[in-house]
């Protein structure tokens, strides 16, 4: 197995030492994820704007999104990463671990937007039209499709850098969902 580095500041270019300077300054820390990024010269940059780009989706339903997908993808870093952001959205632990199986019986539209993620993520993109039809019947738009399959696209290339690169995780590790009870 590739070991790679978790490069620190001095590690990077001068436009990455600046964005890490404004992650120290709004997270408190850089995120091992954000400076693996940084063996780039240019990927930190254009990840975080599109990550933080305007969506139609709530900053809720976006975590939806994240923790569906990175459980199909089995990416520890980005399930760990999302259930500490899932729990500072509201969500409880239990929610949380339902999510990442792509439901939520507790609330009938994030399950279409969860099982929906989940279905674009297994299937690449040929969602199921039952999936589909159930998501547009819980009141979501075209709009919102086609920021959900963005989203996704986003949270998979984070799932693969950190796949492939298997930097540590700096968040409290999640466990896989076959070792704790859903």
């Amino acid at each position: 197995m590739n070991t790679f580095n978790v490069p620190t500041r001095n590690e990077v270019s001068e436009n990455n030492q600046a964005i890490f300077d404004n992650l120290n300054k709004e997270l408190g820390f850089v995120p091992n994820l954000y400076a693996t990024y940084a063996h780039s010269d240019t990927a930190l940059e254009n990840y975080l704007t599109f990550s933080n780009a305007k969506t139609s989706l709530s900053a809720k339903e976006k975590e939806v999104v994240n923790l569906a997908v990175s459980e199909v993808n089995q990416c520890v870093y980005c399930l760990s990463a999302h259930t500490a952001i899932g729990k500072m959205n509201g969500f409880t632990d239990e929610q949380i671990l339902e999510l990442r199986t792509g439901a939520a019986s507790f609330n009938s539209k994030l399950d279409a937007l969860a099982r929906l993620s989940r279905n674009i993520t297994e299937n690449r993109g040929a969602t199921d039209d039952e999936v589909l039809e159930n998501f547009f019947n819980e009141g979501y738009s075209k709009g919102n499709l086609i920021d959900v399959i963005s989203l996704v696209g986003d949270k998979t290339i984070s799932n693969y850098i950190h796949k492939t690169t298997q930097v540590p995780v700096d968040f409290p590790e999640v466990q896989p969902l076959e070792i704790v009870a859903v």
